[in-house]
C-alpha cells in the first residue's frame, strides 16, 4: 500500500465527517421512532478510530517476531476443518504442463463433440424422462484426450417458450464426459454444451491459487487482524507514517504470473467459453406424460436441478413455490413491516438498485457515501420498509473504500437483533478469486458461526444466500474471477451452509439456464426472477 494512501488523518474535513455521522443517526432515529411494527433497531455508531495494529488472534498466524506472516495462516481447528470442506471441491486430476508447452496438445472445442444418447429400449422421449449426452474431447490436431478435467457448462433450453435448465457434467477421467439433463417441458429441446477452460487452463489456474501470495518480514507489514472475528488482514508498513494513519483501502496492481504459451490457454472465441458442436442431432422432441405414467422428475433421476425457466419464469424444483411480484403493489404489501439488510458485493448490490428502483415508495437517504461500495439506507416510510446495504470486508477490489467502513459480515450480524420482522441477505464471492480457497472458507466459516448465533437468539430471522454465478471471460477474467474459481467458491459455500437454516438463491442455475449471455452482473430479466425467489421466501403462499 503506497505512502499517497496513508496521508495524515489530521486532513480529513470534521466537519463532513460529523455532518455524516449526524445524518445517518437522524435517519435511523426518524425510523426507528415511527415504525413501531418492527421493534428496536441496533444502532452501531460509525468508527473513525482505524488504530488497530494488534497481535493476532491466532498464535499460529505469526509466534515469532523472525517469521513471515502470511493473512491466510490458519489455525490447527481450522485447518481440520478446512481439510474436510477441500473434500467437496477435488477436481479431477488433470495434465502436468511441460517446459515447452504445445497449445496444439490442449483441448480444442471445434475438433471436440457431442452426442445425444438414444433412450432406453428406443421409447420417445417425454416429460419426466433423463436425456444423457457423451461429450468427447480432441485437441486441435483432432486427436481424441485420455486424460480428463476439462471444464464444461451445458444447458438445455427451448428459445420458442424460453425454457432452460441447467445440466450436470460427470467426468470419466479418459477425456470423454456425460451431461445429464431432466427433461421438463412439452416440444423441442436443444442441448448446449461449452468449454469454459480446457484441463490444461485449469491446470494453470490451480497453480495460481496455490502460488503463495507476497510475504514480506513481520517488521515491514501492518496487522490489521479484526479484534472480533480474528480475520487476519496485513498491508505494507509505509515508510514515513505508522500503521494508525490508514485512511482508505484501495485494490493494487495485479501481476500475470503467466508464461507466453499458457496466455494462450486462454483465448475468448478459440479455446474458452467456447460452444462443442454436435456430432448428430442437437435436439429432441418431448411429449407430454401420460396420466398413467408414474412420476419421475425427482425419483428415479441421476441428477436434480434446483430449477427452470419456462416462459421466462424460473419454476423451482426444491420444493419453494416461486411466486410473481410483477407489480410494484405486489413487492411493497411482502414487504410491508420488514428490514431487509444485504451483505455483499456488487452482486448484492446489485439487487439493492433492483429494489430502489422498482419500488417508487422506497426512497434512498443519502449518506453521502461513494456509490459502488456504500453502505446505502432506503426507507419506504408509509410502508414501513427499511432496505440496506452495506458491502464485506477485505479482500475487496473496488477502487477506494474509506478504512472506517471496511466491516466484515460476521461483526454486522452480531450486532443485529433479528426477529420475524428481519431478512438477511448475503453474497459474498467474486472478490475472493484471486486468493487461495482457504481464505474463502475461514470467511465463511466465521460468517456461519455469526448466522448460526442470530438464529439462536432470533429464531423467527430468515437468512438468505445468493450462490456465485458464470460470468464473461477475458484473459485477465479468467486469472481474476474465472468461472473456474466461482464454481469452487460455489461448492464450498454449499458445503459450509448446508445444514444450517438458511435459503439459497441459486444464481448460478438461474444465470446457466438463462439464455441471456452470461455476465459478473446478470441482466434485468435474471435479477427479476431472483427478486421473486427472494420475496418468495419472505412471503411463502399460504
Amino acid at each position: 500500500m503506497s505512502d499517497r494512501r496513508y496521508r495524515n488523518i489530521r486532513s480529513l474535513k470534521y466537519g463532513s465527517i460529523f455532518l455524516f455521522l449526524g445524518l445517518t443517526v437522524l435517519a435511523f432515529i426518524l425510523y426507528t421512532n415511527n415504525l413501531a411494527d418492527l421493534g428496536t433497531i441496533k444502532v452501531e455508531p460509525l468508527q473513525i478510530k482505524v488504530n488497530v495494529t494488534v497481535p493476532p488472534k491466532h498464535p499460529t498466524t505469526c509466534p515469532k517476531p523472525t517469521t513471515v506472516c502470511s493473512f491466510h495462516s490458519l489455525s490447527p481447528q481450522e485447518l481440520s476443518v478446512l481439510n474436510s470442506i477441500k473434500d467437496a471441491i477435488v477436481w479431477p486430476k488433470t495434465p502436468s504442463l511441460p517446459s515447452k508447452l504445445s497449445l496444439n496438445k490442449s483441448s480444442d472445442p471445434a475438433h471436440s463433440t457431442f452426442i445425444i444418447l438414444p433412450h432406453d429400449n428406443g421409447e420417445s422421449w417425454q416429460v419426466g424422462d433423463q436425456l444423457e449426452v457423451l461429450i468427447k474431447i480432441s485437441d486441435f490436431h483432432g486427436r481424441p484426450k485420455s486424460s480428463g478435467g476439462d471444464f464444461l457448462l451445458a444447458r438445455l433450453h427451448n428459445p420458442t417458450v424460453r425454457a432452460g435448465v441447467a445440466g450436470r457434467v460427470l467426468d470419466h477421467s479418459n477425456g470423454s464426459y456425460t451431461a445429464v439433463f431432466p427433461l421438463l417441458w412439452e416440444g423441442s429441446a436443444q442441448v448446449e454444451v461449452t468449454l469454459v477452460h480446457s484441463s490444461e487452463a485449469v491446470t494453470v489456474l490451480q497453480k495460481l491459487t496455490q502460488e503463495q501470495p507476497d510475504r514480506a518480514p513481520l517488521e515491514k507489514l501492518c496487522n490489521y487482524t479484526d479484534l472480533h472475528t480474528g480475520e487476519p488482514w496485513f498491508c505494507y508498513k509505509p515508510k514515513k507514517l505508522n500503521c494508525g494513519t490508514r485512511i482508505t483501502h484501495a485494490k493494487g496492481g495485479f501481476r500475470r504470473n503467466l508464461r507466453r504459451m499458457e496466455e494462450k490457454l486462454f483465448n475468448s472465441g478459440v479455446n474458452m467459453k467456447v460452444y462443442i458442436p454436435a456430432s448428430g442431432p442437437a435436439n429432441v422432441t418431448v411429449s407430454t406424460k401420460p396420466k398413467d405414467s408414474p412420476e419421475k422428475v425427482g425419483n428415479v433421476l441421476r441428477t436434480k436441478p434446483s430449477g427452470y425457466y419456462y416462459n421466462g419464469v424460473w419454476r423451482s424444483l426444491d420444493g419453494t413455490t416461486v411466486r410473481q411480484f410483477d407489480t410494484a403493489t405486489k413487492m411493497s404489501r411482502c414487504l410491508k413491516g420488514k428490514v431487509l439488510h444485504l451483505y455483499g458485493d456488487s452482486t448484492i448490490r446489485q439487487w439493492f438498485e433492483y429494489l430502489t428502483k422498482t419500488l417508487p415508495g422506497l426512497k434512498m437517504f443519502d449518506l453521502k457515501t461513494p456509490k459502488q461500495n456504500g453502505p446505502f439506507l432506503a426507507l419506504d416510510y408509509p410502508n414501513n420498509i427499511l432496505v440496506s446495504f452495506r458491502c464485506h470486508g477485505p479482500p475487496i477490489r473496488f477502487s477506494s473504500v474509506p478504512a472506517n467502513q471496511l466491516r466484515y459480515i460476521a461483526n454486522e450480524l452480531d450486532a443485529l437483533l433479528g426477529g420475524t420482522n428481519t431478512v438477511v441477505v448475503i453474497g459474498i464471492w467474486s472478490h475472493f478469486s484471486t486468493f487461495p480457497v482457504e481464505v474463502y472458507i475461514r470467511r465463511l466459516l466465521t460468517i456461519r458461526r455469526a448466522v448460526e448465533q442470530l438464529l439462536t437468539r432470533a429464531p423467527g430471522t430468515l437468512v438468505i444466500i445468493r450462490t456465485a454465478n458464470p460470468k464473461a471471460l477475458s484473459l485477465y477474467e479468467a486469472q481474476t474471477n474465472s468461472d473456474w474459481y466461482s464454481l469452487q467458491h460455489d461448492k464450498v459455500l454449499r458445503a459450509i451452509f448446508k445444514r444450517v437454516k438458511v435459503r439459497l438463491v441459486d444464481a448460478w442455475e438461474m444465470t446457466l439456464a438463462h439464455h441471456l449471455p452470461h455476465n459478473l452482473h446478470p441482466q434485468p430479466p435474471i435479477i427479476q426472477n431472483m427478486i421473486d425467489v427472494v420475496l418468495s421466501h419472505i412471503c411463502p403462499q399460504q
